[in-house]
């Protein structure tokens, strides 16, 4: 059984005001908010991509804070995704927004719709980081937004971002260990860039605001990506989504942006559990056996822990153990 998300992004729609990091139009590459009919039609192309069996479909309303929207026009989306669902072509249906824009009407709307999943952009749960960045919420607006939507029975999910105005990694990990106490089941780590149109690029250029570096932000999210897969939190993405304008430079001032930032993420992670399993050269040859699904972030982006492991213990190799699932591994010395 294969999944498919098929992305809706409708940029900044009903955010109260943009966020000192925020470029929605920028951050997406998509700078028009699709009609009703634009969604319909764009779920019939993904239709037509995908295998008509052995799949799970679900529609995602990303960009901005869906249920800020006046209520008609939640309607209006949530009735085209509602027509695809009776039909079993998809299978779920999820929306991010802000906390402050959860209430009962909200929940009665998205739990009339069968929305199962509500991502909140908490991004913080620390004030002063909070007021710092311009969001316009506090930590308790998540932590009420959070218990409303578990009572109801909806999946749960908060983001993060690592690197806002006054953030530091102790305070990352603070609000990591708060997701987890919330009951959150998945969430998103983002590095904070500075993005060209934002009040963060004039904080950059004025020398109020200096963003993490590449490697400081890989180290903190592999550090995270341990606290919450210990706690089987499922970490949906790592990283902003390459964008053209990021990509080719005309949208991204600083910040640590990599095309592949989960890949290299996960490349640290495993490079911390292989030293750590390694304490001493093995005598001759040794093979880490790792699930199946890690075989590549193991071996590393560019093969880079293959690498080490040739450059520092000689004889190792990397397989895979089908018995092995999640981050399991163990080292063969015979």
């Amino acid at each position: 059984m294969r999944f498919y998300r098929i992305p809706v992004f409708i940029p900044e729609a009903a955010c109260p005001h943009q966020c000192a990091f925020c470029n929605q139009k920028k951050i997406t590459g998509s700078g028009c908010i699709p009609s009703p009919q634009d969604i319909d039609s764009q779920i019939a192309r993904w239709q037509n991509t995908m295998p008509k069996e052995e799949r799970i479909v679900e529609l995602a309303f990303f960009g901005g804070s869906f249920t800020g929207l006046p209520f008609d026009e939640q309607q209006r989306y949530l009735g085209v995704a509602s027509k695809w669902l009776s039909s079993n072509a998809i299978q779920s249906i999820r929306v991010s927004t802000r906390p402050d824009y959860i209430n009962r009407d909200v929940l009665d709307l998205l739990a009339h719709y069968k929305v199962s999943n509500i991502e909140l952009g908490a991004q913080s749960l620390n004030d002063e980081v909070l007021i710092k960045s311009g969001r316009g919420h506090t930590a308790a607006n998540v932590e009420d937004a959070a218990g409303q939507i578990l009572q109801r029975g909806f999946t749960l999910g908060l983001q993060m971002m690592t690197g806002l105005p006054g953030d530091t990694p102790l305070k990352s990990l603070h609000t990591a260990n708060k997701i987890i106490a919330l009951g959150a089941t998945e969430t998103r780590i983002y590095p904070t860039l500075v993005v060209k149109g934002t009040q963060l690029e004039s904080l950059y250029f004025a020398n109020k605001y200096k963003p993490q570096s590449l490697s400081e932000a890989i180290d903190l999210c592999a550090t995270l990506f341990d606290v919450f897969t210990e706690k089987e939190v499922k970490i949906l993405r790592m990283g902003l989504h390459p964008s053209e304008g990021f990509l080719n430079g005309t949208d991204l001032i600083a910040g640590p942006f990599h095309p592949a930032f989960g890949e290299l993420v996960k490349t640290e992670v495993w490079h911390r559990k292989i030293r750590a399993a390694l304490t001493q050269p093995p005598i001759g040859k040794a093979i880490l056996y790792v699930a199946p699904a890690e075989v590549n972030a193991a071996i590393g982006h560019r093969k880079s822990n293959k690498q080490w492991l040739a450059e520092t213990y000689g004889k190792i190799q990397i397989k895979m153990d089908s018995n092995l699932t999640g981050m399991q591994y163990y080292v063969d010395y015979s």
